[in-house]
């Protein structure tokens, strides 16, 4: 029998002891015993609704011990309730404050909130980051979601001396080490981490990097297979396939990445030239119009922009919107694009058609890198 097989074979005979637990329970409502049995099956069987459901009767019985508590607050975690487990956990970690897993457990619940600052200030209040490695992953993604990449590296660095065989801290690392631009680093954490994701993701990028699209595209595929949820992954997949021609699934794989990410810029603009190079402007404008909405101060948002504008004709709002760009970065791609768009086709609008199909399927960067390349780097 193989593993997956024997999972489904014990989860099968989890649920059918709940469901005895259950019924037994409804003839015996009061007993806390089984109340306690059968908490723990809901969690046994994957049913964490249930499980809090039970630990909350067990409460109200006044029989809920310390162990009962923290099961309740996992199970609340696992049903979509981390301010009930966050509550029963700080409550919990008053009475044992040197408790590592505990420490880490509040944190995780207060970051599944939103709360990324409280959970902060519960890790570094103790040495739950040194002694467990998952505590360690989540010192990293907080420092790193927070945008402070120097000071995740340099934790990071050292969480994994302590816990450098930990594939998801070694996965987390190395998109972190992406994002610092330390690509031997980055190399060296995701072939260490497996077939983590994330690490998949992380060489799947690296690959594109590197020119090998078919390569990156098919370990894409390989990371979604395994989480579909992140969105560099999905931006990946775009990139990759915009960089073999392949326009509409890349625009639409690349419009989903950047719905996930919610604020990345690059992304918006990413998935914005992707429509474009479909010729569908009036989608590129309104994903452009989001990355400007999202900060005006980035020169590659307003100069994308700018493009679209003279291509609908709008030279006198595109010719402002060239100068706010030049003031907020002269090195940027679209802005080299705007302008020559604006000087080649001298108000022409059909012109700058022609001008931008030609130049959107050349080497455009100094170095001789295609749009999709550009991009790559713009949405990492």
């Amino acid at each position: 029998m193989t593993q997956a097989a024997d999972r489904d074979q014990a989860q099968l005979q989890a649920r059918e002891r709940l469901g005895r637990l259950l019924s037994y329970l409804e003839q015996d409502p009061g007993n806390a015993a089984l109340l306690r049995d059968t908490a723990e099956a809901a969690l046994d069987a994957n049913d964490p609704a249930e499980a809090a459901r039970l630990y909350s009767r067990l409460k109200d019985a006044g029989e809920l011990s310390d162990a009962d508590s923290n099961l309740w607050a996992i199970a609340a975690m696992r049903s979509g309730q981390p301010a009930l487990a966050a509550e029963t956990f700080a409550g919990l970690l008053a009475g044992r404050p040197d408790d590592p897993a505990l420490r880490f457990n509040l944190a995780w619940a207060q970051a599944l909130c939103g709360d990324d600052e409280a959970a902060r200030a519960t890790l570094d209040a103790g040495t739950a980051a040194e002694a467990l490695p998952q505590a360690a992953l989540l010192d990293v993604q907080l420092l790193h979601r927070a945008g402070e990449f120097e000071v995740a590296a340099e934790r990071a660095k050292a969480h994994l001396q302590r816990h450098g065989d930990y594939p998801p801290l070694l996965a987390a690392v190395s998109t972190l080490a992406m994002d610092v631009e330390d690509v031997r680093l980055a190399r060296a954490c995701a072939e260490r981490a497996g077939e983590h994701p994330e690490a998949l993701g992380t060489l799947a990028m690296l690959a594109l990097g590197e020119q090998q699209p078919e390569r990156a595209k098919a370990m894409f595929e390989r990371s979604l297979a395994l989480d579909d949820r992140a969105p560099r992954v999905w931006i990946g997949l775009g990139l990759a396939e915009l960089a073999q021609g392949e326009i509409a699934a890349a625009a639409g794989h690349l419009d989903h990445g950047a719905e996930l990410f919610g604020d990345h810029l690059g992304s918006w603009i990413a998935a914005g030239w992707a429509h474009l190079l479909a010729g569908d402007r009036a989608a590129a404008r309104i994903r452009f119009e989001r990355a400007v909405a999202l900060d005006g101060s980035f020169a590659e948002a307003q100069g994308s922009l700018a493009v679209i504008e003279l291509l609908e004709g709008e030279r006198d709002a595109a010719e402002r919107r060239i100068e706010v760009a030049a003031r907020l970065g002269r090195q940027s791609f679209a802005l080299a694009f705007a302008r020559m768009l604006l000087s080649s086709a001298a108000g022409d609008t059909q012109a700058a058609q022609r001008i931008a199909e030609a130049a959107l399927r050349q080497p455009v960067g100094p170095d001789g890198q295609t749009i999709a390349q550009i991009l790559a780097r713009m949405a990492r």
